[in-house]
């Protein structure tokens, strides 16, 4: 028996939604962390991608923004989830106006902390975007 887990149909439909708004992510995750949890970076596309974020009900844009929402309210040490779940959102369509105005509403459920720490975050990966045009 193996740690790493085999292929699933969530996973087969996980990879392209993954790729479309993370391009290399699970190569990413592969290099960072399997190393020491082999199958990692697989049960993370299978799960959060194939189970989660390619349910119906909600389109990309919706889950992407919640997902900041989210992230907002856990506080600043999402950091590193936030800025790419931000970056997916813009990705997804989202305008820099709408990712700012949920972080902002998230002041009213994780303090006005937890939303300065993601409106600094959003605009750092705004700036990025910028740079790279």
């Amino acid at each position: 028996m193996t740690d790493v887990p085999t292929s699933s149909d969530a996973y087969l439909r996980g990879k392209p939604a993954a790729e479309a708004t993370n391009p290399g992510i699970e190569d990413a995750l592969r290099a960072r962390y399997d190393g020491l949890l082999p199958g990692f970076a697989e049960t993370m596309i299978d799960v959060a991608y194939g189970q989660y974020y390619t349910r119906d009900g909600l389109d990309d844009k919706t889950r992407y923004l919640t997902t900041v929402a989210g992230l907002t309210v856990l506080g600043g040490q999402t950091a590193p989830q936030l800025r790419v779940h931000i970056q997916n959102a813009l990705n997804a369509g989202a305008s820099e106006r709408e990712i700012a105005e949920v972080i902002n509403q998230m002041a009213l459920y994780g303090g006005f902390p937890a939303m300065i720490n993601a409106l600094n975050t959003a605009i750092a990966v705004f700036d990025a975007a910028k740079d790279t045009e």
